[in-house]
């Protein structure tokens, strides 16, 4: 891994090793803080001996940043699509304003696991027509 933006890889970073011989352990293991060390190592740090992120899109650090960036889309997308699918099936309920204030737990979890597809689901409803509201259906107001 060559040196990107003035960083170098940590394990060959002075500031970084004087660092990791501090490294505490903070889990039961007695070796957390050196196994800590040993997985920053593997990633690039400044002058200053701290971990630098890379996001220049190349696919040697796609794990630093792109893979957890669509992790985190796909988990906020499942949990909103999760929330409107159980907007949407206590929306005719004669009690829906309470549903919406006290879950209906069993209900709310079919629709989570359900959501967990929801790329999908949204690309269906997409093209059915379902996602999106017709103009006539937008109400406009006078100005």
């Amino acid at each position: 891994m060559g040196a990107v933006a003035g960083l170098a890889p940590c394990s060959e970073t002075p500031a970084f090793q004087q660092k990791a011989k501090n490294f505490r352990n903070t889990t039961d293991d007695p070796q957390s803080g050196q196994k800590r060390a040993e997985r920053y190592a593997q990633a690039v740090c400044g002058p200053e001996g701290y971990p630098h992120l890379i996001v220049d899109g190349r696919w040697d650090h796609m794990g630093d940043f792109f893979i957890p960036s669509i992790l985190f889309l796909y988990i906020t997308g499942w949990i909103g699509w999760a929330g409107r699918a159980y907007l949407i099936a206590v929306r005719d309920d004669k009690d829906a304003e309470m549903k919406e204030i006290v879950i209906d737990v069993p209900l709310a979890l079919k629709q989570m696991v359900a959501s967990a597809a929801w790329p999908l689901l949204a690309i269906k409803e997409y093209l059915s027509g379902e996602l999106t509201a017709k103009d006539t259906e937008i109400p406009v107001s006078p100005r």
